[in-house]
């Protein structure tokens, strides 16, 4: 299994953003991490594919379009067009699942399925086949800087048991309230993918992409 950082831009200093996310790549984080938000969803607002397609050509790190949008099937063929490797939409903001899971998987995109902290882990289940990676939300989506919910721990070893017994090699993604200090329990509970916006860009974004790889590569 890879480990791998996804440091979240929602938390960059977007008038540094290229030079912090050069800083990031180059301290070795594979992934950028692109938390969108329509307003409905949730509460906040972000931004979308113009500024994905503008980083696009800057970096050669992996994009990780998460979107936390109301039917996100309507936007899934402008960000692959942007330039997302990968599109996770939120299980409770779709009519039609599979749907939509298949259209990502058409546009040949890796597909990600998310779940909120009320949503049980069950309810992912019958989509696990259809998926490159499931992302537990370990905070309530639509702000940053909250605290990690500690019953999320529960809900990443529920899932990478499940996931064992399908034989297939599915990531498990998790995003919201990680950093130095508590990453380790994540690791340890089953994830293998970790979102972190503050605790990478609060500070030196590089030093700080450094010392969670240091910590990531441990269990590589």
């Amino acid at each position: 299994m890879k480990y791998i950082l996804a440091p979240s831009i929602l938390a960059a200093d977007f008038k540094e953003l290229g030079k912090e996310i050069a800083r990031t790549e180059e301290n070795g984080a594979e992934y950028l991490h692109f938390d969108v938000m329509d307003g409905m969803f949730v509460p906040s607002i972000s931004f979308g594919m113009p500024v994905l397609a503008s980083i696009r050509s800057g970096t050669d790190q992996f994009m990780d379009a998460h979107l936390m949008v109301e039917e996100p099937i309507r936007y899934v063929e402008a960000f692959q067009k942007a330039g997302a490797d990968q599109v996770t939409v939120h299980l409770e903001a779709c009519k039609e699942v599979e749907e939509t899971l298949r259209k990502i998987r058409e546009l040949t995109m890796k597909v990600g399925l998310s779940i909120c902290p009320d949503t049980e882990v069950s309810k992912l289940l019958p989509y696990l086949e259809m998926v490159d990676m499931v992302l537990i939300m370990s905070v309530h989506p639509g702000f940053g800087g909250q605290s990690f919910i500690p019953a999320s721990l529960d809900k990443i070893r529920e899932l990478r048991a499940e996931i064992s017994k399908t034989g297939r090699e599915i990531d498990i993604q998790v995003d919201g309230g990680i950093y130095l200090h508590n990453v380790k329990e994540v690791l340890d509970a089953g994830a293998n993918i970790i979102v972190a916006g503050s605790a990478v860009f609060r500070g030196d974004a590089g030093e700080n992409t450094r010392r969670f790889m240091e910590i990531l590569r441990e269990y590589s």
